[in-house]
């Protein structure tokens, strides 16, 4: 809940300087699985799109969203949560299982966008350019330590502030006045799907941040209170093996979730 002081790096609605083009990943190939459009992209060219967004920012709040097989099934069993899902500015396909899904249908996917790994790599390659982050989501103690990990690791960006993501109708209202006196550039909201999507969705007629993006379990990962799968097991595909191994509660989403989204994505691809 610690907000930073006010810095002289510049404010989101000062960062434009050119007209907003209708849409930033217009030339880029969409595909569409289980009724969800994901822009298909390598990861040098998300964090392209990413900082064009901030730095053409003309008052709106654009919305990018990562999708897996577990997000994709949620989508489609929820139409309200697709119809969330395709309001994005972006939408990002995260794993094994959307490259599988692409597969079906003849296409082979350009990169494993996942905020995992996009939003460091966002962060490092845009370093000391002035911009601002905010963290909202989990719990009070982990976004805590994920805020003053991040402090270190990425210098070249101010850390705005931060919040955990228990919040209720009244404590909406308040993140959402600290957001905007906090004038961040990026605000990256881990609350887990469908619950950050539908908060970013929300509110984001009221936030004045350039890019909001759902993040899932990053803070996780950048407060140590979860290990992140060795680098051979992402390479290979089977990270979740791993979020399984380290988190139980997690079965079902796999065991049965994984089964489930192969046969939707065979049947959709028919």
């Amino acid at each position: 809940m610690n907000a930073l002081p006010s810095t002289s790096t510049p404010s989101p609605s000062t960062a434009a300087a050119v007209h907003l083009p209708e849409s930033i990943v217009a030339a880029d190939r969409v595909i569409t699985i289980l009724g969800v459009r994901v822009t298909d992209v390598t990861r040098p060219r998300a964090c392209e799109i990413l900082e064009t967004m901030i730095r053409q920012y003309r008052g709106r709040t654009q919305r990018v969203y990562f999708v897996n097989a577990h997000t994709l099934n949620l989508a489609a069993e929820d139409e309200s949560y697709r119809a969330v899902l395709n309001a994005a500015d972006c939408v990002f396909g995260d794993g094994t299982g959307v490259r599988w899904a692409a597969r079906l249908r003849g296409v082979r996917v350009r990169d494993n966008v996942n905020g995992t790994d996009l939003v460091p790599e966002f962060l490092e390659a845009t370093a000391g350019r002035g911009y601002r982050y905010f963290l909202l989501g989990a719990e009070e103690s982990i976004v805590q330590r994920a805020a003053r990990n991040a402090v270190e690791r990425f210098p070249g960006w101010t850390l705005a502030g931060w919040h955990h993501g228990f919040l209720n109708a009244e404590l909406d209202r308040h993140v959402v006045r600290q957001i905007h006196a906090a004038r961040p550039h990026l605000l990256l909201v881990a609350q887990g799907n469908p619950i950050q999507e539908r908060w970013i969705h929300e509110h984001a007629p009221e936030l004045d941040v350039p890019v909001a993006m759902g993040v899932g379990g990053l803070f996780n990962f950048w407060s140590g209170a979860v290990p992140r799968a060795p680098r051979w097991m992402r390479r290979l595909g089977i990270e979740w093996v791993w979020v399984l191994a380290q988190q139980r509660h997690k079965a079902r989403r796999y065991l049965v979730g994984n089964p489930k989204f192969l046969f939707r994505a065979v049947r959709d691809a028919w």
